[in-house]
């Protein structure tokens, strides 16, 4: 067929329409590449950054830094010294240094446009010093900070005002400087919080991960950067400590300046996962997966690290201890703190540990949804009670051991956060212990098992099913007796997998919903006083805990 001259002018317009759009689609697969080496580039560089701080040689040498530094300036009121992040382990905060005649307490007020004030009293080691050393936490990065210091004398007096400004530093993280509040705090919550933080622990990341500090207002107030993995939860020791996990292998006790005082790393045998104690001797206990089973057991273990000496000691094997239902169940699961593992066998998956003063300890299994207590756990470890669905451990002698239900309520699914809380107007005996119930009915080693056995479990994947809900539930433990009581639950959003809470105060509550990247704040009948939305990384926020920082950050 002839084509006319009007056909080849549309077959050469439709041949140049082709053309340029395989070329726009080269280039935007050429810029799409680039951007993406230009982004691996940058994290690679800032991982080994954040690998050198977490180095006792760079503690030492910033230490000798920043004494030098400090040497050379007048540190006085009207001349301070200061220095940005000096350690490395706090982007946003500030090193101040100045003395002064007379004893003194020192508050400071940070103000950046566009943005509410942040004020806190200074720990400078003493209520009333001549020498001040003390970080200043809540720059806001990337603009003009005014801090001002208010000195009182110890009747209260002001007696001095100074005033510096510093524009804040670039975070290293792409996190949100305010995060969405749908729900604006009340007073309420405001006055029970106070000037204390919120800990972001484990917004993970495939990139780098961070701890997060956030005030009432949802402003970033902190960047505290991790090996890798994440941040439990934080610990403070007697000796003025505060100790984290860094990532699956160490654990940092870092001073109130930032300087990482003690980094121990737990060798070839033990990753660390989920949570830590400080018991009374101010070691660590920690859930723990042991590397060298031949058998590929997860997430089983339980260890004691020496804070002193750094030395790790086994402390338990719940292989040892449920012998009969570890071996009821399929040898499946994957290993939440070794991405890379295959053929893992996750049979119990501990999430909590809390220590009680007697020596013994609660834990929580996610895996059996069962709250298990067991005493002497650093002596003859021995099963005391175990609370949950009974019929999950049909078959073995541990049935036995579960405590008796008073009350028509389900049970939990899942649950994560578990938390001890004595009652000094309870017997001897007695104690409470509350949790964020997941209620979310699943077990990957047990896949014919029937959840729905549970009243009102859900066993939607997603956390966002319509018809799921989530709990705060607190129960009343009575071991006199040998049951336990429902007093208190009320519905959160749904997060079948992680997530906390935590009590503030008799009658405010902090609920972390992980899946859905949302932390709120309750009264005891589960209005919320405020509620806070944080853009996730790539999964999950794992927990948010509310700290006070008095005696470590503030006075």
């Amino acid at each position: 067929m002839k084509r006319t001259a009007s056909g080849k002018t549309a077959l050469k317009i439709v041949a140049a329409i082709v053309t340029l759009a395989v070329a726009c689609g080269l280039c935007l697969l050429t810029q799409d590449n680039v951007e993406a080496a230009i982004k691996e580039h940058r994290v690679e560089r800032l991982n080994a950054r954040i690998e050198n701080i977490y180095t006792a040689d760079y503690q030492k040498m910033a230490d000798e830094n920043l004494a030098a530094a400090r040497g050379k300036s007048a540190a006085t009121l009207d001349d301070p010294f200061v220095e940005e992040n000096p350690y490395g382990t706090n982007t946003t905060s500030l090193y101040v240094y100045f003395t002064t005649d007379d004893a003194t307490s020192v508050s400071y007020t940070v103000s950046a446009a566009g943005y509410p004030d942040f004020s806190a009293t200074a720990e400078q080691g003493d209520d009333y010093a001549t020498t001040h050393e003390f970080l200043v936490l809540g720059l806001i990065p990337n603009v003009k900070n005014t801090i001002t210091l208010t000195l009182k004398d110890s009747s209260g007096k002001t007696v001095a005002t100074k005033q510096i400004t510093h524009k804040g530093a670039k975070t290293l993280g792409e996190e949100e400087v305010r995060l969405e509040q749908p729900v604006e705090p009340t007073d309420a919550a405001t006055q029970a919080l106070g000037n204390g933080l919120y800990a972001i622990l484990g917004n993970d990341s495939n990139d780098q991960d961070f701890m997060y500090y956030y005030d009432v207002n949802g402003v970033l107030r902190g960047e505290v950067p991790v090996l890798y993995y994440r941040s439990h939860r934080l610990l403070f020791d007697d000796d003025g400590l505060m100790w984290f996990s860094a990532s699956t292998k160490h654990f940092v006790g870092m001073n109130r300046l930032g300087k990482l005082e003690k980094i121990i790393d737990l060798g070839d045998r033990f990753i660390l996962h989920h949570d830590y104690a400080l018991d009374s001797d101010g070691n660590i206990v920690s859930l723990a997966t042991d590397l060298t089973r031949s058998d590929h057991a997860v997430q089983d273990q339980v260890i004691k690290v020496d804070t002193t000496t750094g030395k790790v000691t086994q402390l338990i094997d719940f292989g040892d201890m449920f012998p009969d239902y570890k071996a009821s169940t399929d040898h499946s699961g994957i290993d939440e703190s070794d991405p890379s593992a295959t053929n893992r066998w996750d049979w119990i998956h501990f999430n909590t540990i809390q220590l009680l003063p007697d020596g013994s300890a609660l834990f929580s299994a996610r895996e059996t949804s069962t709250i298990i207590k067991v005493d002497d756990i650093e002596g003859t470890p021995k099963l005391d009670w175990m609370v949950g669905e009974p019929s999950v451990w049909d078959g073995t002698s541990y049935k036995d051991s579960f405590l008796t239900k008073i009350g028509d309520f389900g049970d939990t699914g899942g649950q994560h956060s578990i938390t001890y809380e004595e009652d000094p107007s309870l017997p001897d005996g007695q104690y409470y212990v509350y949790m964020f119930d997941n209620n979310f009915g699943y077990a990957m080693t047990r896949p014919d098992f029937d959840w729905t056995t549970i009243k009102g479990i859900s066993t939607a994947q997603s956390s966002k099913d319509e018809n799921s809900r989530s709990q705060f539930r607190k129960y009343l433990i009575d071991e006199n007796a040998g049951t336990y009581t429902e007093v208190q639950s009320f519905d959160v959003p749904y997060s079948p997998y992680v997530s906390s809470s935590q009590e503030i105060t008799d009658t405010i509550n902090l609920v972390d919903t992980g899946m859905q990247g949302v932390f709120g704040v309750y009264d005891d009948a589960g209005n919320l006083q405020a509620q806070y939305r944080m853009a996730l990384s790539t999964g999950y926020i794992y927990r948010v805990y509310h700290y006070d920082f008095k005696g470590f950050y503030f006075a």
